[in-house]
């Protein structure tokens, strides 16, 4: 398939320029194409970026196709601008050997639009008791994760930090110690204590981070924190970045756009960990800025409608957030002063590929992947024109600037809303 794209706005080498963009047999190329293109796309005033990498998605995919399949969950990506995702374990089989694994990559294989990389778990079931078959598993997972559950035996987690080593992958460490819970599922803060409802203490994420970052010292593991929420968090990475540990971590747009102050009594705004307080948003805002916080991932996580309209207390947590999080970001933090397009595309892009090996190359004479946004577009957040079959965002109704025209993965279409030109 041939595509050309005329007179964008193209991201290259840390800034933009006028050129243009062509696909041919999939690869990617700059400049004027001599070619007859099959698509061809006017782009004056339109913005040609890398494609995203997302390293952390809830796909659903087998055990739980009624709030997502891969089918649905990788066009929401494509919609959102999104080239690959790393596709979270809690799932049915759980990939904790490489027979479950394949049930899962034999989905990939037939309705990914994208490329999706798994995560294997890191224990049996992600019960956190015996290691799951990491080896067998490592030549094909991005890593390996118990999200949804942290790793409660610091002699099992030290366990998997050698492994995994061994194996060259990195441990993926959603972080949550269950003994600090006590029932909780919102941030123990203003407003958790205003309304009557039960909180969880900030010491649960980040206690575990800093007993895993002592592990991580001693065994030289590859370290990555999932979706960080606390001002302590951001202060314990930033030291062991000083001190020359491998770790890696992420936070999510929810994190760094809301705090408990603007809670509503609504499962759209129950996620896990939980919206912090504002001194928590601004130590992840601040971490965005001096490096300590390496991405931004989504942590999209698709419910059924009847399991997020339970209020606060009652409903399931998580929230959708691929086809949001590129507008959220560049109106809340370039359109807000707080960094540049280009610190974006490194937090979207550069960062993920590099840290996690991705095959999502912005390359000329590679495949292609990249994602084309009008940037001047405004319009009100409205789930009901999202493709993900999750409808459940706290951003319902939220103004923004930026909208996905195109989006093209390893040299395929993987979505469009633009009329070509007249060839």
């Amino acid at each position: 398939m041939g595509i050309l794209l005329k007179h964008a706005m193209v991201f290259k080498n840390g800034t933009f320029e006028r050129d243009c963009v062509s696909v041919s047999d999939g690869l990617l190329r700059f400049g004027r194409a001599d070619m007859n293109p099959e698509q061809l796309f006017a782009c004056d005033d339109l913005y040609v970026l890398p494609g995203f990498a997302d390293v952390h998605v809830h796909l659903r995919e087998p055990g739980f196709s009624y709030k997502e399949t891969i089918k649905t969950g990788t066009l929401a990506a494509a919609h959102g601008g999104y080239t690959t995702v790393c596709a979270m374990p809690n799932l049915n089989p759980v990939p904790d050997t490489l027979e479950h694994l394949h049930a899962q990559l034999g989905i990939i294989e037939k309705d990914a639009c994208i490329h999706v990389l798994p995560y294997g778990t890191i224990t049996v079931g992600q019960r956190g008791e015996a290691l799951a078959d990491l080896a067998a598993m490592a030549p094909y997972v991005a890593g390996f994760s118990d999200d949804g559950r942290g790793v409660q035996s610091r002699a099992v987690m030290r366990e998997a930090m050698l492994l995994a080593k061994s194996l060259g992958k990195h441990i993926v460490a959603h972080c949550e110690d269950n003994s600090l819970l006590q029932g909780g599922y919102i941030h123990d803060g203003e407003y958790c204590a205003a309304h009557g409802h039960k909180g969880i203490c900030s010491e649960s994420e980040w206690g575990q981070i800093a007993r895993d970052l002592e592990l991580v010292a001693e065994t030289g593991c590859s370290y990555h924190v999932c979706h960080i929420s606390t001002k302590e968090s951001v202060a314990l990475i930033r030291e062991a970045k000083r001190a020359g540990l491998n770790v890696t971590c992420e936070t999510a747009p929810h994190y760094l756009l809301l705090d408990d102050s603007m809670l509503q009594e609504d499962g759209r705004f129950k996620m896990n960990p939980p919206i912090r307080a504002m001194a928590d948003r601004e130590a992840l805002l601040e971490g965005i800025c001096d490096g300590t916080i390496d991405m931004i991932a989504t942590d999209h996580a698709p419910h059924a409608k009847d399991e997020k309209s339970r209020g606060l207390f009652g409903s399931l947590m998580g929230v959708v957030g691929l086809e949001t999080a590129f507008a959220l970001l560049y109106t809340g933090l370039v359109l807000g002063g707080i960094c540049q397009l280009s610190d974006l595309v490194r937090l979207l892009h550069d960062a993920p590929n590099r840290r996690f090996g991705l095959k999502n190359d912005y390359i000329p004479g590679q495949p292609a992947n990249f994602t084309v946004f009008d940037l001047r577009e405004q319009y009100r957040i409205d789930p009901d024109e999202f493709l993900s079959m999750g409808r459940s965002t706290p951003f319902a109704g939220w103004r923004v600037n930026g909208r996905c025209k195109l989006t093209v993965a390893g040299g395929n279409i993987a979505y469009c809303d633009w009329k070509q030109e007249r060839m």
